[in-house]
C-alpha cells in the first residue's frame, strides 16, 4: 500500500517546566526544578467560553484543550474537510481527580449529591471528545489508554490514519493530570516513586520516578495538503510501532526484549536503518529496572556507538500517559533548535549498564536528523515513534 507522508504543522504543550513551546524549550535546557512537577501556573479560562465549561472539565481535559489550541494556532488555517479531521489523544488514567472527588462526595454526602457530570468528566475519552467538539473535527475521535505509552501510541495511530488515507488532519498527543491523594499513595506504596524526590534517569543512584503532569498535542497533516496551503512544516512522522512484553504487569521484560522488537518494527515501518538514527528521546523514568532494560535495548538495536540519547524526564518528571507526546514535542524542538537538551539529574554512571551516548551537563549541538521517541508502560506496553526533520 502506498503510504502518504505525514507532516507536523503545529505543536502545543503544557508542562511543569513551561506552557507553550518557547517556555517549555527554555525549561528543558535549564536546571532541574526542586519539588514536584505540577503545572503550578496553568489557567484554563482562556481556552473555554465561560467558567461553567471549566468546572465541567477535568484537569486532564483542560490540559488537552489548551495544548490543542496552541497547536492549531501555530498550524494556521486548515483546508481539510471536517469529516477528514480526526482527534487521537491518549491518557493513562484520564479524569482521576474527578473520580476521587466524587467518591468522597458520595461517601460524605450521599449518592444523590454525586455530580451528573462525573462520568463524562472522568472517562478516558473525555479529552478527544472535548477537543473534537470544540473545533468541529468530525472524523475519528479516539483515545489510546496504554499507561505510560499512551501518548506515543496515540501519535503513531494518528499518523497511520493520515498515511493510509482515512484522514487528512489529526490532532494527536496525550494528556494526564494524576496528582490526587489516592494515586500518590498507590505509587508510593508500590515504591515506584523516588524516595528522595529526584529524577535521575540512567544514573547509578536512580531509585524511582518523580511524577509530572501536562499535555502535548501535535497537528499532523497530509504532506501535500500542508505544502499546498503554505504551512510551515516542522517535522515528519515516518513511522511507529507497538509491542507487548507479555511478561509482568509492572516490570519490563529481561534484557528489554519487547523494547528491542518495538524499536526494530518502528524502524521498519519508517524505512530507516539503525545507523540513520541520530537521536533518541528515551523513556528513561529513573526507575532501576526500566532504565536498565531500555539501555540494553538501545545498545542491542543501535550498537555501542549509537545515537545521542536524552531523557527529558529529569526536568518534566514522568507525566504518565502524556509523557510520550510531550517528549515528541521535545524531539521536534531539538531539531529546530539544533540542540539536544541534557539528561538532568544524571551524575554517576552505572557500571552494570551498557554504554549509551547519553547527553548530560548542558545541551549538545547536533546536525538534526532522524530521531526516535520511546515510551514503555505498565502492562508491558511498548511504543516507539520515528520522526525526521522537515
Amino acid at each position: 500500500m502506498l503510504r502518504r507522508r505525514v507532516a507536523v504543522t503545529g505543536m502545543g504543550v503544557v508542562a511543569s517546566c513551561g506552557i507553550g513551546t518557547d517556555a517549555f524549550w527554555e525549561g528543558l535546557c535549564g536546571d532541574a526544578p526542586e519539588g514536584d512537577r505540577r503545572v503550578h501556573d496553568f489557567d484554563p479560562s482562556p481556552h473555554f467560553d465561560n467558567p461553567k465549561e471549566v468546572r465541567r472539565s477535568d484537569r486532564c481535559t483542560q490540559f488537552a484543550i489548551a495544548a490543542a489550541d496552541m497547536a492549531l494556532e501555530q498550524a494556521g488555517t486548515l483546508t481539510a474537510d471536517s469529516f477528514r479531521r480526526g482527534v487521537f489523544i491518549g491518557t493513562g488514567i484520564g479524569g482521576i481527580a474527578t473520580l476521587e472527588e466524587q467518591i468522597l462526595v458520595r461517601h460524605e454526602k450521599g449518592s444523590r449529591r454525586v455530580s451528573p457530570f462525573m462520568v463524562p468528566m472522568m472517562m478516558p475519552n473525555a479529552a478527544p471528545a472535548a477537543v473534537s467538539m470544540r473545533h468541529g473535527f468530525q472524523g475519528p475521535a479516539e483515545n489510546t489508554c496504554t499507561a505510560c505509552a499512551a501518548g506515543t501510541h496515540a501519535l503513531a495511530n494518528a499518523a497511520r490514519l493520515i498515511a493510509h488515507g482515512r484522514c487528512d488532519v489529526v490532532l494527536a498527543g496525550g494528556s494526564e493530570a494524576p496528582f490526587v491523594e489516592t494515586a500518590i499513595a498507590g505509587f508510593t506504596n508500590m515504591t515506584a516513586f523516588s524516595s528522595v524526590g529526584i529524577s535521575r534517569p540512567f544514573d547509578a543512584e536512580r531509585d524511582g520516578f518523580v511524577m509530572g503532569e501536562g499535555a502535548g498535542v501535535m497537528v499532523l497533516e497530509e504532506w501535500d495538503m500542508a505544502v499546498e496551503r503554505g504551512a510551515t512544516i516542522l517535522a515528519e512522522i515516518l513511522g511507529g510501532a507497538s509491542t507487548a512484553d507479555a511478561h509482568h504487569i509492572t516490570a519490563p521484560s529481561p534484557g528489554g526484549i519487547g523494547a528491542i522488537t518495538c524499536m526494530r518494527i518502528a524502524l521498519e515501518e519508517a524505512g530507516v536503518e539503525p545507523d540513520q538514527v541520530r537521536h533518541i528521546n528515551a523513556h528513561g523514568t529513573s526507575t532501576p529496572l526500566n532504565d536498565m532494560a531500555e539501555a540494553f535495548a538501545m545498545a542491542e538495536v543501535f550498537g555501542p556507538d549509537g545515537p545521542l540519547v536524552t531523557s527529558t524526564k529529569g526536568i518534566t518528571g514522568h507525566a504518565l500517559g502524556a509523557a510520550g507526546a510531550i517528549e515528541a514535542v521535545a524531539v521536534v524542538l531539538a531539531m529546530n533548535s539544533k540542540l539536544i537538551p541534557p539528561t538532568a539529574g544524571y551524575t554517576t554512571s552505572d557500571p552494570e549498564m551498557p554504554p549509551i551516548n547519553l547527553v548530560t551537563g548542558s545541551p549538545a549541538p547536533w546536525e538534526p536528523g532522524i530521531s526516535m521517541s520511546n515510551s514503555f508502560g505498565f502492562g508491558g506496553h511498548n511504543g516507539s515513534l520515528v520522526i525526521a526533520p522537515a
